[in-house]
């Protein structure tokens, strides 16, 4: 038997006092497919029971792990693949011409799930920008999950991992097998520089950065805190940054101190 509609509500409140993350109604069927394997995992014989046992306690590791799962970690190489040539022909070019006396770039890709966004965002550099050889160059990544972060920072890809999205040329450049598995490379591995951060929550001392990657993760939150993370976003970006947003995302009617710029089939922002 599935949960229930009260059982569902419980892990939607769950969800939203600890990361801001707000699921629809009606979709207990996310709950049963991304709890399955915690379910097995710690000895439970469905996932009502497990829901029952989170209820019975205050939070916890377990409700921490829940939480985890419950987050929508989606993610590939290159994703949307525009935006990425937005970055190599647009983006990068003019931030080198901007920076030449100062020789820093500083990117930050938010909601990085298991790392396949800022792994291709060294590569792209690397593949496309010697001139930035010589350049303090510092990619950080952030994300709400601890597990997602342990992954990425060990940079290890299954075979379909690498098949979404990975070119061949890049996966002979800076990947290797180890058993079952594919590893980048250390020379990419330690060009970023992974943080758990709750973007919904108060931010640490971050560094200001050149470019934004704020992709796919504004569409989980309500209306006030899309606009929160937009104002922090906005502090946090150099007054002639960029911020990358998802397909379906945009800042209009949230933030106008944005301005969006047409890029072929998509578009990034620039503040005002």
């Amino acid at each position: 038997m599935g949960i229930s509609v009260i059982e569902f509500d419980y892990l939607r409140k769950l969800m939203r006092e600890h990361t801001a993350i707000v699921l629809d109604s009606g979709k207990e069927y996310i709950a049963e497919s991304r709890l399955a394997y915690l379910v097995s995992e710690e000895g439970f014989k469905s996932v009502r029971d497990l829901i029952q046992e989170l209820r019975g306690n205050s939070f916890n590791s377990l409700h921490r792990r829940v939480v985890n799962a419950m987050t929508n970690n989606e993610t590939w190489f290159f994703r949307d693949l525009i935006p990425f040539q937005a970055l190599q022909r647009v983006i990068v070019p003019k931030l080198i011409a901007d920076r030449a006396a100062e020789k820093t770039l500083r990117i930050w890709s938010a909601a990085c799930s298991s790392g396949q966004e800022p792994y291709s965002i060294v590569m792209l550099l690397r593949e496309n920008f010697p001139e930035l050889r010589n350049w303090n160059i510092r990619v950080m990544a952030t994300d709400i999950s601890h597990a997602v972060l342990e992954r990425a920072q060990k940079g290890h890809f299954s075979q379909l991992e690498i098949n979404r999205g990975l070119p061949v040329a890049l996966l002979t450049r800076y990947f290797t097998r180890q058993g079952i598995a594919w590893a980048i490379s250390d020379e990419v591995k330690s060009a970023v520089e992974f943080r758990q951060l709750n973007l919904a929550e108060g931010w640490p001392m971050l560094p200001i950065a050149d470019v934004v990657f704020l992709r796919n993760v504004l569409i989980y939150f309500d209306i006030e805190t899309k606009k929160q993370i937009l104002g922090r976003v906005r502090r946090q970006l150099r007054s002639d940054g960029y911020m990358l947003m998802g397909g379906a995302e945009t800042t209009l009617n949230l933030d106008d101190s944005f301005e969006r710029v047409q890029y072929e089939s998509t578009a990034y922002y620039r503040p005002r």
